[in-house]
């Protein structure tokens, strides 16, 4: 098959005490995510998707969170480890396409550096890579700014 697609979801209550990473970059706000990991959404979303297009386990299978290893991980070094078992399944990444759902922060002056974070780890030029950013116009935990939420859908490229 010369093309595959895979689509990823995750979601992470907002906590004080910690650092807001979304995409691998650093948002200046009052709460952060909680998770064992650094629990950027986005990257976990980017994860799931790359596995599911692959055909491989899921992110919780692959780094579960009773695993001291992946205590405070940099979630891009999850994706790394990711794109390493694409790439051995003769895969490459086409584009990819995530959606962060945020009432708050406001995301729209970092969508750039998203964007580019996004580009750089999956090795794609910039035009392969769209980011939005949506509110819950208030509704459910997202609406209540009690977390944040992402799907991520990629295509992936035969290289063989």
């Amino acid at each position: 098959m010369g093309f595959r697609t895979g689509l990823g979801y995750d979601l992470h209550r907002l906590e004080p005490g910690r650092r807001l990473i979304l995409a691998g970059v650093a948002i200046p706000f009052e709460f952060g995510l909680a998770g064992h990991s650094d629990a950027d959404v986005v990257l976990h979303a980017v994860c799931d998707a790359l596995l599911g297009a692959a055909g491989l386990p899921d992110i919780g299978e692959l780094f579960p969170d009773t695993d001291a290893r992946f205590k405070d991980a940099d979630s891009r070094d999850l994706v790394r480890e990711v794109l390493v078992q694409v790439r051995r399944r003769g895969y490459g990444v086409g584009n990819l396409d995530v959606v962060v759902h945020a009432q708050r922060p406001k995301l729209s002056a970092h969508k750039p550096a998203m964007r580019a974070s996004l580009a750089a780890l999956l090795n794609v030029g910039e035009d392969c890579v769209a980011v939005k950013a949506k509110t819950n116009e208030g509704m459910d935990a997202v609406g209540r700014v009690e977390a944040i939420a992402c799907w991520a859908n990629v295509l992936l490229v035969a290289t063989k």
